[in-house]
């Protein structure tokens, strides 16, 4: 299980950042940050760092008056990676292995993450995305690919905004009807909502869902029924990011993780050094 104690930094620098978003008055951050540290000296640090995060960004939107601090982050990436979409679709689709492209580009999408670096630039993107090609992915990637081939009812779980944009890409080269996208019931960090997924088209290509929740990741507990009931049905679940990992990778049933391994402790967890590109099997999953 990962625990919260080794992400507390990164924690109240989310809660910085975020009233930083919205207020430019010292003492309304001051106070914000004050609460935080409270709420963080009160909290129990053996649980998920997603679940403490869900609690924090909830007193954090109180204390600042906005329902969504990332909101206008959000828009900026949206709007940069469809802006490159069509040529990412070309390169996909001119390559000698076009899933095996587009499966690299999603997990590079994934460095689109707020919640672990904050005032993360379009030139990282770019360059993170541009690199990608010549990134090995560890993990048994053609046996991914295959389940994703076979599986007749998939369950996609996004992560962030921007990074959806990837996704899409991806689903576009498997049977849209087969996919039932699922983003969070809530805006909190960068993760993707509804509106995000209705910004960049996804609405349009598969069925969206949302899983009632605004955990930065997928707490089974938190989820709505319908969540829950398509997450046991489903063929295959495929979970992107780090706060989907941290949630999901103790449950019982196959989830493959794509993810980019942002810090030490996933890299601790995972055996994979920070930096790698990847996609786990969770422990609990039956190969074959």
């Amino acid at each position: 299980m990962i625990t919260t104690l080794d992400c507390v930094p990164c924690l109240i620098r989310q809660s910085i950042e975020a009233s930083g978003f919205t207020s430019d008055d010292y003492s309304l951050r001051e106070k914000a940050l004050r609460e935080i540290l409270r709420k963080i000296s009160e909290s129990d640090l053996t649980v998920s760092p997603p679940v403490i995060a869900r609690d924090i960004h909830r007193a954090l939107r109180d204390l600042c008056g906005s329902t969504d601090p990332y909101c206008e982050v959000k828009k900026k990436f949206n709007s940069l990676i469809m802006s490159m979409a069509d040529r990412f679709r070309k390169i996909i689709t001119g390559s000698d292995d076009p899933l095996l492209t587009a499966v690299k580009l999603a997990i590079a999408g994934n460095v689109i993450d707020s919640g672990v670096k904050s005032g993360l630039t379009e030139q990282e993107v770019i360059a993170s995305i541009e690199s990608s090609f010549s990134e090995t992915i560890s993990g048994d990637t053609d046996y991914f690919i295959s389940r994703l081939s076979d599986a007749k009812k998939i369950l996609y779980i996004a992560d962030n905004a921007g990074e959806i944009v990837f996704d899409r890409l991806l689903i576009e080269l498997l049977d849209p009807g087969k996919v039932i996208l699922a983003v969070r019931g809530f805006p909190v960090i960068n993760d993707a909502t509804v509106d995000d997924a209705e910004s960049v088209g996804l609405d349009r290509l598969v069925s969206v869902i949302q899983s009632g929740s605004d955990v930065p990741g997928t707490l089974l507990d938190d989820c709505t029924e319908e969540f829950s009931r398509i997450f046991r049905e489903a063929d295959l679940v495929v979970a992107k990011g780090q706060g989907n990992y941290e949630t999901l990778c103790d449950e019982e049933r196959d989830i493959f993780f794509l993810l980019k391994v942002k810090c030490h402790v996933i890299a601790a967890h995972t055996g994979l050094p920070a930096g790698t590109h990847a996609v786990i099997l969770n422990k609990h999953g039956i190969k074959g």
